[in-house]
């Protein structure tokens, strides 16, 4: 913790502050808690996210950021030698009194160096925050949650980050947006989400993050018939193979939206729903953020470090031997759902508790 003199110095003189957190979706859902504390600590200050065109859509909506700093389509913009160079030159341009940077990496270390920004927050795991005047240290082999590392910048600024949780707003626009499309699709009794997708992003491909199709559909039926709700599907762009493959187990109908929505209308479809279920993933995130009841189910991944950061979710998780280091050390490990996942009436009993409790 620092000095409070210190703390009352910057205040006085930070005006212009940038949140760099390129990758991916889930991550940068996750720190919206810290924007939120940053927000609290600088309440007039300008805030810009430097943020990749992969995430940007789930931040640039939010309204403690003023600005996007788009990085481009790497997961890490300062691993290339043109990206490295553009992203210190784009730095130096935005005349940023201050950079909170959220990303373990020497290389980013030295570019928020060399951007002669004065005042230069940052994690700090093993050793490769050596760029930044305030080192946040992060030891790799402990379970703490990623939002609560984020949070970690704030607190070592004096800022008191109780409350703050991961958080994003359900536009007005976004919502008549999805009312109307229920109405086209003639649904207009209460509904629950599912998301069967996930595991992909720039930075990383694993697939086995998915709960297995007919397991989905053995909870939808469940769920549907005990609490009397219609089934709604939501997936990206890509993901039409994982909605087949759920379909071809489904006796009950259901809503599909095939990568057909904006974020801030994904955020707007699970706060309307009675809860959202989904995997691992970015898109889970965003809809625990939007304020909506969460259930994740979990496969080679800890939810000690990747649960959504918010109040009102579940994570459902049969507890797993997980390399030391979280997701980004296991890989694309082995692993089998049916000998080493949660079973469905496990799923099934946990969520209706679950929903029966904080209705």
């Amino acid at each position: 913790m620092m000095p409070r003199y210190r703390r009352v110095l910057f205040f006085t003189r930070i005006r212009r502050i940038v949140i760099i957190l390129p990758c991916c979706i889930g991550d940068v859902v996750m720190a919206t808690a810290t924007l939120t504390a940053l927000r609290r600590g600088y309440p007039l200050a300008h805030i810009t996210w430097a943020v990749g065109g992969w995430s940007r859509r789930a931040i640039e909506y939010h309204p403690d950021v003023d600005a996007i700093l788009d990085t481009g389509s790497a997961a890490n913009p300062a691993k290339s030698l043109t990206g490295f160079a553009k992203l210190v030159y784009t730095l130096r341009r935005g005349k940023f009194d201050m950079a909170v940077s959220l990303v373990r990496s020497p290389l980013m270390s030295l570019a928020v160096l060399l951007s002669g920004i004065k005042v230069r927050v940052g994690l700090d795991s093993n050793d490769r925050g050596f760029g930044y005047t305030i080192g946040v240290p992060v030891i790799p082999t402990a379970a703490m949650h990623e939002a609560e590392i984020y949070l970690d910048t704030a607190v070592a600024l004096g800022i008191n980050t109780t409350g703050c949780y991961a958080n994003l707003p359900v536009l007005p626009k976004a919502q008549n947006a999805i009312e109307k499309k229920l109405r086209a699709e003639k649904m207009t009794a209460p509904y629950f989400v599912i998301n069967p997708a996930g595991g992909s992003n720039p930075g990383m491909m694993m697939d086995s993050k998915r709960y297995p199709p007919e397991k989905w559909a053995a909870i939808a039926h469940a769920l549907a018939d005990t609490l009397s709700l219609k089934l709604v599907i939501v997936v990206g762009p890509d993901d039409k193979p994982i909605v087949e493959a759920l379909q071809q187990h489904l006796k009950i109908p259901a809503v599909v939206f095939l990568g057909n929505l904006t974020f801030a209308e994904i955020g707007a479809l699970a706060g309307g729903a009675q809860f959202y279920m989904g995997n691992d993933t970015g898109l889970t995130h965003l809809a625990a953020a939007s304020g909506t009841k969460t259930i994740t189910i979990f496969g080679p991944s800890d939810p000690l470090r990747y649960a959504p950061y918010t109040p009102q979710t579940l994570a459902l998780w049969k507890p797993a031997k997980i390399k030391e280091g979280g997701v980004v050390a296991s890989g694309e490990q082995a692993w089998d759902w049916q000998q080493d996942g949660i079973g469905v009436e496990e799923v099934i009993e946990k969520t209706l508790e679950f929903v029966k409790k904080v209705e």
